[in-house]
């Protein structure tokens, strides 16, 4: 069964760090566009970081507008995982987040992705 698994969210204070992490299985992901989605209720998911792979071992990493520069997204397990730092969170970071992977571009469409994770909480709040 191919499926993606997020971990890592909670409740975290404004201006704190958080990690999350996805891990892929039942396939490899080594050469798919792995992206992180968020939503909040009523909104459209909006494209947070993609990893795109640039042949052999390397990654190439891209970021949304609103989170450039607080977020770094790297891959892990041979490319079957991503990790997802965020620093200096505020309470509009607040959100459901969501790992995807998929093969088609434009990367920042959350509609051209092939496997989703079923959503990690994040809450910024004090």
């Amino acid at each position: 069964q191919v499926q993606l698994v997020e971990s890592g969210g909670g409740l975290v204070q404004p201006g704190g760090s958080l990690t999350l992490s996805c891990a892929g299985s039942g396939r490899s992901f080594s050469t798919y566009v792995m992206a992180w989605f968020r939503q909040v209720p009523g909104k459209e998911r909006e494209f947070v970081a993609a990893s795109t792979w640039g042949g052999r071992n390397t990654y190439y990493r891209y970021y949304g507008d609103s989170v450039k520069a607080r977020l770094t997204i790297s891959r892990a397990n041979a490319g079957n995982a991503i990790d997802l730092q965020m620093d200096s969170l505020s309470p509009e970071d607040t959100a459901v987040y969501y790992c995807a992977a998929g093969l088609k571009r434009p990367f920042e469409d959350f509609r051209l992705y092939d496997y989703w994770g079923p959503g990690t909480q994040v809450t910024v709040s004090a």
